[in-house]
């Protein structure tokens, strides 16, 4: 069995640290935004995660995600929205559900950096399907859902 035949594999441990944190692309986020972890498992899974850190300020473009997607705040205050609902406030430890192909954007809010891990199931090999950035005017307005 070689190191790269994981089907052959109990499990696989990916340290921290190992690999190099990358600046979110302007194509996707706003603001200074660093991935610290990206993971895709092997197929014939399909599921796939990252570590994002929102200064504050950054945010997501507008996106949706085939399969949903699933957010756990690990760190700071943030702010996420689907197209036409509330902007709500997320903190350590809230799990959030992005339904199946609803558009959103989260991120940090206006004064406070926020790290949350996001979980993803790739469909015909697309996690994701991003849009424009969401407007400082949109960002900034409230009210804010906080219960």
């Amino acid at each position: 069995m070689s190191n790269t035949d994981s089907k052959d594999l109990d499990m696989q441990v990916h340290r921290a640290g190992a690999s190099p944190a990358i600046k979110g692309p302007t194509d996707w986020f706003t603001g200074n935004v660093r991935i610290d972890r990206i993971f895709n498992a092997p197929g014939p899974s399909r599921i796939g995660l990252a570590v994002v850190n929102f200064e504050p300020g950054a945010r997501t473009n507008w996106h949706s995600h085939p399969l949903g997607q699933t957010l756990l705040v690990t760190d700071g205050v943030g702010w996420t929205q689907c197209e036409g609902s509330p902007k709500t406030e997320i903190r350590p430890g809230d799990l959030i559900w992005c339904n199946c192909g609803r558009r959103h954007w989260h991120g940090a809010t206006d004064t406070t950096a926020m790290q949350h891990v996001a979980v993803q199931e790739a469909l015909d090999g697309s996690p994701v399907t991003w849009f424009e950035p969401v407007s400082d005017a949109d960002y900034l307005a409230g009210p804010v859902k906080k219960d």
